[in-house]
Parts: structure tokens; C-alpha cells; sequence
């Protein structure tokens, strides 16, 4: 009887099994390409499991920090594969280079990365995947440089998403004058501070009405850009800008944006469904 009981048992967990593996998300390393650059660029496209049945699905890109890639995501935080079938959206894991802060650089005309993921990598994916190709169904995040990333992005290109999020950004650049090769990408703080101005989020506030985009950010109580996460949230408050920001325990670390992703993607599903922040 024991023997059988097992058998039993064991059949059950493999029927289960197998049925997870059917209806997981599936992931493809794709390689895109960027006419402002003249290259291709690589990125990771995870797509739910319901993107099979053929229906149009809202679309999350994801941002690096420094120094990190395309694949940083999706190999530090395996969960998100189960975060785009439960969200019924599609991931795609951007790469901005080593250090380029989103940014179109007016030192460096090969560094056109403002151009690459806004237009040209949103353009890419809605010709090669079935999404819905307009600002209600795409969102943007990142961490750290990618939060900053995200942010810029979002402001200056209100017509292509339609929320957005920051996970431990760098939201204003001006403290950081020695730092991440932000000097390379905008000449240095003392000869061009109005670049550095420009290229601050806390600066460009003024793009934004109320409800013009669904905000989330967030920030470790022990990161060292959670002052200026604070001074965001702050500025949006007193210009009655509608936003979700949180600060918890936690660094800059991947133990903290593993914990953060989650509620930041639930965020933008429910702006996709409706059931969020309105829609424009």
C-alpha cells in the first residue's frame, strides 16, 4: 500500500510539473539594431505564457545600472519570468552600455542611448513581437543609473509610455560630479552645469501635469541616493504630482531591486488594466 501511495504521489508532482514548465514564460536573447549608432545591440525578451494565445500584451522594459548589461536581469532575478506570466506582460531587458545614463551625449555622437530605447528599441519590438503599440501598454523601470534611465525617459517621452518606475535611481547628478563616467557623458559639472541641470530628473518635474504619467519609485533607507530619492518625492508633492514612493530598509544591492521589481511591476499591471493610476 505504501509503495502504491508513493507512486501516487510521485505521478501527481510530475503531472504538476510538467504543466508548470508548459505555461512558463519563455525568454529570447535577440539582437536589435540602432540606426543613430550604425550597431546592433543585444537584449532579453521574456514573454508571458499567455502571449501564445495570440493576444496583444503590454510591454515593461527594464533598465540596467552602470557597468551592468542586457542580461543583468533576467540572470540576478530569475523570478521575473514568473512575474511576466503572472502579470500577463512582456519584459524587455534594454542595454545601455557601460555608463551611458540614457542619455543622447552632446560630447559623443555614438552615444545616442535616449534614442536607442525610446524610439528605435520600442520601434524594434513592436515590429517583432505582438504588443500593444501605443503609451497605454508600455511601461519603464530600472535600477540605479537604469531608475535615473527610466525616469528621463519617461518625462521627456510622455507620447511613448505610459508609467514608469525607479528602483534606487539617481535622480539628480549634480552631488555625483566624480562619478560613474558621467563626466564623459556630459563634460564635466564645473564647465557645463547646465548640462548637468538638464539631465537631472529632480529638474524636468516641470514636464509633468497630474496624472500625465503612473509614478512608482522607491529607495533603501541605506543608499546612498536616498536623500535624493527623498528631495524627488518631495519636489512631485509639493507640485501635486500624483506618485507612489516608498522607502524601506535596504542598499543598493540586487537582495533590495529582488524585493522592489515585484511590487513595481504589480503597479504597472494594474495601470494597464485600468484598475491603477488613470489613463490618458
Amino acid at each position: 500500500m505504501a509503495k502504491t501511495c508513493y507512486k501516487k504521489i510521485s505521478l501527481t508532482f510530475l503531472t504538476a510539473f510538467i504543466y508548470f514548465i508548459s505555461v512558463a514564460a519563455s525568454v529570447d536573447t535577440v539582437l536589435t539594431y540602432s540606426p543613430s549608432m550604425k550597431k546592433n545591440i543585444k537584449a532579453v525578451v521574456i514573454k508571458p505564457d499567455s502571449y501564445s494565445n495570440g493576444n496583444k500584451v503590454p510591454v515593461v522594459y527594464l533598465l540596467h545600472g552602470y557597468s551592468g548589461d542586457y542580461s543583468n536581469f533576467i540572470k540576478k532575478i530569475p523570478a521575473l519570468t514568473r512575474y511576466a506570466d503572472e502579470n500577463n506582460m512582456m519584459l524587455v531587458c534594454a542595454d545601455g552600455n557601460f555608463g551611458s545614463w540614457y542619455l543622447d551625449s552632446p560630447l559623443d555622437s555614438s552615444w545616442k542611448y535616449e534614442t536607442y530605447v525610446a524610439t528605435e528599441l520600442v520601434n524594434w519590438i513592436d515590429a517583432h513581437y505582438t504588443t500593444i503599440k501605443s503609451r497605454t501598454g508600455r511601461g519603464i523601470t530600472g535600477l540605479s543609473m537604469g531608475g535615473h534611465g527610466a525616469l528621463y525617459l519617461a518625462f521627456r517621452h510622455q507620447d511613448i509610455f505610459g508609467t514608469c518606475g525607479s528602483m534606487s535611481g539617481g535622480v539628480d547628478l549634480r552631488p555625483f560630479p566624480l562619478n560613474w563616467d558621467l563626466s564623459k557623458r556630459l563634460g564635466s559639472y564645473a564647465k557645463f552645469p547646465e548640462r548637468w541641470e538638464a539631465s537631472s530628473i529632480i529638474n524636468l518635474t516641470h514636464l509633468l501635469v497630474a496624472d500625465s504619467l503612473a509614478i512608482i519609485f522607491d529607495c533603501g533607507t541605506d543608499d546612498f541616493f536616498y536623500k535624493v530619492n527623498n528631495e524627488l518625492h518631495d519636489k512631485l508633492m509639493l507640485n501635486n504630482i500624483p506618485h507612489d514612493f516608498t522607502s524601506r530598509p535596504g542598499g543598493h544591492s540586487w537582495e533590495y531591486w529582488s524585493n522592489s521589481i515585484g511590487y513595481q511591476l504589480l503597479f504597472m499591471k494594474k495601470y494597464f488594466d485600468g484598475t491603477g493610476k488613470k489613463k490618458n
